[in-house]
This record gives structure tokens, C-alpha cells and sequence, in this order.
């Protein structure tokens, strides 16, 4: 698994939450998005490790 085909799918679940920005599903797929955007590397590492352990 890809960690780009992870983001594309937390940010259309982002996209169809956003008519309350103050939701907490909002809010969670939101953070979620920014903070494994900005840690592509390790989130790939992790979904790595994962795979191979499956």
C-alpha cells in the first residue's frame, strides 16, 4: 500500500465532512491528513513494516 493512496482517501473523506468544520469526524480526518502529509516518509515506513508483517 501506498501512503499517496492513503492521503487521496482521508482527504475525500475530509472534503465530504467539511460542512461543519467545527465536527469532530471534521476535525479528526483533517489533522490526520496535515500530520501524515508532513511525515510521508515515516507513514510509508510504517505501512511497510505493516505489510510485511501480514
Amino acid at each position: 500500500m501506498k501512503a499517496e493512496a492513503v492521503l487521496v482517501k482521508l482527504n475525500e473523506l475530509r472534503h465530504e465532512a467539511e460542512d461543519d468544520k467545527t465536527d469532530p469526524e471534521y476535525l479528526s480526518l483533517h489533522h490526520a491528513f496535515c500530520f501524515i502529509s508532513y511525515k510521508m516518509g515515516e507513514f510509508q515506513t510504517y505501512l511497510d513494516e505493516v505489510a510485511s508483517k501480514e
